[in-house]
């Protein structure tokens, strides 16, 4: 007789398999007895490890913060801070078009089953208390905002705030391209997301030329190291 699986086994694997259900078939399938049989265990576990789907849906939403998280430490950290974070935006990019039933959830965008995942605001301190895994992944974003006040590229403010509105630019431009107003592929990139970076990096104090000198060796990282030009870049 083979052993029962462990309490926490069975909950990271509920969590595993709605993401797959979300990824297949979007957030409609999101429903207890779905994922039940996707896992092989009874409804009633996901009452037993989750009290409800409220708090499974929660966990899907760290679990995509953990992803993201993950993805942006790969960018890493050089001399040019500017550059980090249009290679940041790159990488956040990547990961949601990736993943984008995932990240609907992830960011309360979508709500399955009614319900949607508890949100905090990383721009104060009381939200930044209890949003553990949405905050590792801001703080990327936060870092190299503080990096670049440092370095006199932008002017100095509070970084939390800075970032967010970078963040905000950011996501815009994601959410906008996964509902296809950007055409197919990634042409928005060379059109829409670069300009648009150089604008928020010139508002927050950069130079245009400085702002797209960054913007340069972003691209050029980010072909380095994906090896990849994309479809809607320049050659």
């Amino acid at each position: 007789m083979s052993p029962k699986p462990r309490a926490t086994d069975v909950k990271a694997r509920l969590v595993e398999a709605a993401i797959r259900l979300l990824d297949e078939n979007g957030p409609e399938a999101l429903q207890a007895r779905k994922l039940a049989a996707e896992v092989g265990v009874s409804t009633m576990a996901v009452y037993t490890h989750f009290g409800g789907m409220a708090a499974l849906v929660d966990e899907v939403a760290r679990a995509g913060f953990v992803r993201l998280s993950g993805r942006l430490a790969e960018v890493g950290e050089t001399g040019d801070p500017v550059a980090d974070i249009f290679s940041l935006a790159r990488s956040y990019r990547q990961a949601v078009a990736e993943q984008p039933q995932l990240f609907a959830v992830t960011f309360g965008q979508s709500a399955p089953g009614g319900k949607r995942a508890t949100l905090f605001d990383l721009t104060t301190e009381e939200g930044r208390e209890g949003a553990r895994e949405g905050l590792e992944a801001f703080t990327y974003i936060v870092r190299a905002t503080e990096r670049a006040i440092a370095a006199g590229r932008f002017r100095p403010t509070d970084e939390y705030q800075a970032a967010a509105q970078l963040w905000s630019a950011l996501h815009g431009f994601v959410t906008l391209e996964a509902s296809g107003h950007f055409g197919p592929g990634e042409q928005g990139i060379d059109h829409i997301l670069i300009p648009l970076g150089i604008t928020m990096a010139v508002g927050l104090g950069d130079t245009v030329e400085e702002a797209g000198r960054s913007a340069e060796a972003a691209r050029a990282a980010w072909r380095a190291r994906t090896g990849n030009a994309g479809q809607g870049e320049n050659e």
